[in-house]
């Protein structure tokens, strides 16, 4: 599928929850993992492919042999957060080859539906606690950008911006 690079304004919309979720959604689920893992990522979010919906997919796994966790996610939510707090260098498919380093929530008590629709609970620390709420934010129309300062925020749109002026005239 192709990926919504920066600034699109679909990126920065409000998804809606999923109230049903149907077999054309859990296939629009499957395809994402498979885009995900082609890019290669480690999270991706409906909006990111053009959907307005309220769902991501994780697989943040990256060592070498260790076996894939790969994770459908409708209507993520989190429900506790810890105090202390962590910093991560990350980095989005929407906005390639730029990087910025993001605080957030150590540790993360999140809620979802899976792809049968099955609520489901869990912990998440580290990066695995990073992916969740920067995904999550997609949802609610934030980027990662959107916590950096507002000078290194603008200078990655504007080569952003050149970026897709380049492609398009490709």
């Amino acid at each position: 599928m192709p990926i919504l690079l920066h600034p699109d304004p679909r990126l920065k919309k409000l998804c809606a929850p999923v109230d049903d979720l149907s077999d054309s959604l859990r296939v629009l689920a499957d395809d994402m993992l498979e885009t995900m893992y082609d890019a290669p990522g480690v999270g991706l979010a409906a909006p990111q492919v053009g959907q307005l919906v309220r769902l991501f997919v994780l697989d943040c796994i990256k060592e070498e042999g260790e076996e894939a966790r790969p994770m459908v996610m409708f209507n993520p939510e989190i429900v506790a957060a810890s105090e202390e707090m962590n910093v991560y260098e990350e980095g989005c498919l929407s906005i390639p080859e730029h990087y910025a380093e993001v605080k957030r929530p150590k540790v993360v008590d999140v809620r979802w539906l899976d792809r049968d629709g099955r609520e489901q609970t869990d912990t998440f620390d580290g990066l695995w606690a990073t992916c969740f709420q920067h995904e999550l934010d997609h949802l609610n129309g934030k980027l990662f950008i959107d916590h950096i300062g507002a000078m290194k925020r603008q200078m990655i749109t504007r080569k952003m911006q050149k970026l897709k002026r380049e492609q398009a005239r490709a």
